[in-house]
Order: C-alpha cells, then sequence, then structure tokens
C-alpha cells in the first residue's frame, strides 16, 4: 500500500490513495491559517480500512474556529487575537467572553455578562452541605469535580428547557461557581469558614477573596497580584485540542449537559501529565535545592538520563521552538515577587536553570525551552496558594473554553457522537 505522489495542481483538492492498483481519491481540507489535512472520513467505507495513530498526535479530530496554534512559530491566538496582547490589554472575563461568544464585548455587553457572574455567583445553600461528606484531606480536584457534576441536579430547568435561551445564563453560572466551589474546598482543607463572595469585587480578587478573607476581615490584595492571577487564567483559558477540551467534547458528543461534560474535563486535567505540570516544577526545584547539588550537576544528570531524574517545565507536546506564554508569565513572575518583597530561592534556581539550559547544545538541538508551568506555580507559591490548588486554578482558567468547545461542538452542523477505532491485538477466537 502507497500514497500516490500528488502534483502540483491538486495541492489544494484531492490527493489519491493507491491500494492494491486501486485508486482512492482523498480530499484535503485547508484551514484559515493554511493548516492543510487530508479528509480521511470515507476511508473506512470505501477501503475497509482505518488510520492508526496512537495518542490521536497527527489526527484532525474536529474542526475549530476558537483557537489557532502553531507549534513551529510559538503561535497561540483566541479567534484571532494573539495571546501577548489578550495577557497585557485584556482582563480574564473579557477573553472569556471572546472564547466562548466569539467576539470582543462591547461595553453594554461586558456589563450584562459581569451582572450575570454576579447573580450566579452564590452556590444554593444545599451544596455547602455536600463539603461535609468529604474528608478532609480530600483532593480539591476529585471535589471540583464532584460539585460540578452536582450543580445540575440545582438547575434541572437547564436539562429540559431549550439550550439557546440558557447558554448565557448557564456559561456564567459556570465560570462563577467554579471559584466559590474552589475556594470553599481549600478553605475546608484548611479548617476555616467558608467565605461567601461579594458583588462589589471583580472576578479575580474576589476568588482571592473567598480564599483568603478571615471572618469579617477582608483580605486586600494588591492589584499587581490580582493582574498576576488573571494573567495567569488567560493565558490557560484555551489550547485547542488538549487532553481535557477533547474530553469535553467527546463527552458532549453523546448530548451530555454542560456541567457533566465539564466535570469529566476537569478529571482529564487532574492527570498530572496535563494539569499538575506547574506542581511538578516546584517538587523538582524543592528537590534540587534539598540536594545541594549545582544546577550543572543536575543537567548532566538529565543529560544522562539518570533513573528518577526529570526535567520538569521545559518543552512542550506542541511548542516546538517556545511557549509564547513563558515569557509573558516570567516578566509576572519577577513582578509579583518584587511586589510581595519575596526572596525566593526557587526563583533564584529557576532562573539559574533556564539560563544554564539556554545556552546548553544539549537543550538546544532538542529545542527545550520553558513552558508556561516553569514560572506559573512560583507565582501561585508567592501569593499564598499551595500547590494541591495549582491544578484547581488551572482548571478555572480553562472553564471558557471548555465551555466554548461544548457549545461549539452542539451547535455545529449534523453533530454525531464521537467513536474512535482501534486496532485489536488480543486472543483469536477460542472456545471456553
Amino acid at each position: 500500500m502507497k500514497q500516490a505522489s500528488q502534483s502540483k495542481k491538486n495541492t489544494n483538492k484531492n490527493i489519491s490513495l493507491l491500494i492494491d492498483g486501486a485508486v482512492y481519491p482523498l480530499d484535503i481540507v485547508t484551514g484559515t491559517e493554511q493548516e492543510v489535512a487530508i479528509d480521511i472520513s470515507r476511508l473506512r467505507a470505501d477501503t475497509n480500512l482505518i488510520t492508526l495513530d496512537d495518542g490521536y498526535g497527527n489526527t484532525g479530530s474536529c474542526k475549530s474556529a476558537i483557537t489557532f496554534i502553531d507549534g513551529e512559530k510559538g503561535i497561540l491566538r483566541y479567534r484571532g487575537y494573539p495571546i501577548e496582547e489578550l495577557a497585557k490589554h485584556a482582563t480574564f472575563i473579557e477573553t472569556a467572553y471572546l472564547l466562548i461568544f466569539g467576539e470582543l464585548p462591547k461595553e453594554e455587553q461586558l456589563l450584562q455578562f459581569r451582572k450575570l457572574l454576579n447573580d450566579q455567583q452564590f452556590i444554593h445553600e444545599d451544596m455547602r452541605h455536600h463539603f461535609e461528606g468529604f474528608p478532609a484531606n480530600a483532593p480539591p480536584m476529585a471535589i471540583l469535580a464532584s460539585m460540578v457534576n452536582t450543580l445540575c441536579c440545582f438547575q434541572p430547568d437547564f436539562l429540559s428547557a431549550d439550550e439557546d435561551t440558557l447558554f448565557a445564563e448557564d456559561a456564567a453560572r459556570l465560570m462563577s461557581k467554579i471559584r466559590t466551589i474552589a475556594a470553599a474546598s481549600y478553605r475546608k482543607s484548611v479548617g476555616s469558614p467558608i467565605n461567601y463572595p461579594r458583588s462589589d469585587l471583580r472576578y479575580t480578587e474576589n476568588f482571592l477573596h473567598m480564599m483568603f478573607s478571615l471572618p469579617h476581615q477582608f483580605s486586600d490584595t494588591d492589584p499587581e497580584i490580582v493582574k498576576a492571577l488573571d494573567q495567569i487564567l488567560i493565558l490557560h483559558a484555551d489550547h485547542e485540542q488538549n487532553c481535557s477540551t477533547s474530553t469535553v467534547r467527546m463527552v458532549a458528543s453523546s448530548q451530555a449537559n454542560l456541567y457533566t461534560s465539564v466535570a469529566a474535563g476537569i478529571s482529564a486535567l487532574w492527570g498530572p501529565l496535563h494539569g499538575g505540570a506547574n506542581t511538578e516544577v516546584i517538587k523538582m526545584l524543592t528537590a534540587l535545592l534539598e540536594s545541594g547539588d549545582s544546577v550543572q550537576t543536575f543537567l548532566d544528570k538529565i543529560k544522562r538520563k539518570e533513573s528518577g531524574v526529570r526535567l520538569m517545565g521545559f518543552g512542550h507536546r506542541v511548542y516546538k521552538n517556545f511557549d509564547p506564554r513563558a515569557q509573558i508569565i516570567k516578566e509576572a513572575c519577577s513582578t509579583v515577587l518584587q511586589k510581595l518583597n519575596i526572596q525566593d530561592p526557587l526563583l533564584e534556581l529557576a532562573i539559574e536553570l533556564e539560563e544554564t539550559a539556554l545556552t546548553d547544545e544539549y537543550f538546544i538541538e532538542r529545542k527545550l525551552y520553558p513552558n508556561v508551568d516553569f514560572y506559573s506555580g512560583i507565582i501561585l507559591r508567592a501569593i499564598g496558594i499551595p500547590t494541591e490548588m495549582f491544578t484547581v486554578i488551572f482548571a478555572i482558567g480553562r472553564m471558557p473554553g471548555w465551555i466554548a468547545h461544548w457549545r461549539e461542538l452542539r451547535t455545529s452542523e449534523n453533530p454525531r457522537i464521537y467513536r474512535p477505532r482501534q486496532i485489536y491485538t488480543g486472543e483469536t477466537l477460542r472456545h471456553y
């Protein structure tokens, strides 16, 4: 079996697949950023063959107008807007609106969306009792996934009414309540009373209030700290067809409701290979500091591929040169530590590690550059957010992306339930 050569004439039309002398034309699909894909949707029907792509690394699972990534050039855009511009000029709520509804909000639209967020920020009082059923050491991500799934029980009209009429309200409900649930799970884990949200505070500052304010004593947060956390949420708001987003779309394809689909995404994000990377960076830096090894000694162990020694926060599955979010988060990290007057030995170690690795041919040849996770954990640590809450922060940031992808799939033409194929490698027929 071989693929026939393709001429310059039909580059934008189709190619041919030659199988045992038979020729099968395959359409070529070109995206708005000139990404080219071979449409194999009729391959099995026409040839009785399927493709094998373990992990879907070379498979386009859908068409999407939400996020564009060029991993070779280090480009990330939400709805066409460069991530650098959004991180500098937009708030998280403006970015969320852009992802969910397709355009940056006009002033009146932004005010209305903020009102919806304020209206939906409280959780049902009966839900507060659910927290009592979790042990004190329950993983926050387990609580988050459970409580988000529970939300649909307290909003039954969403499950039966016309989704179009309730979508904006439910998008705001999920975005608003996820911070209330997240903060409540943290407060329970440290034995502190749960704080109610405040309508006079913007989204990110309100979350920090629910996390850290004492009873009858509001914790006033520096605007630079709020901005840094806002940027972290913006940088994590969407990232195309990653593991958790693909999970949301997979579940949504069965026509599952928004809450259930997002709860599945939270569970996927919980995996250490996905949402736990910045936690692993902190663990790596802490272990290096405690070991007393020099940075060069540590990197030499990496190059020798010594057992149990891994370089976390470098490289990326998609970005083959640099992660465009990394420089933004590095600058925010310096600002936060300076504002808080924190001399964090982990930051000094991280800077030395980055500078040394970026001048080492071993890492240069392999295009191993710092990614967004390398510095985000240090910021969260400086703000006072414990490592077990790092992935929860990621989930809060990724919420608008999950909502946008759920909506895009549900409103697409002729939506089908996702059903990948497989190549069976087990036992052949045998009898009992």
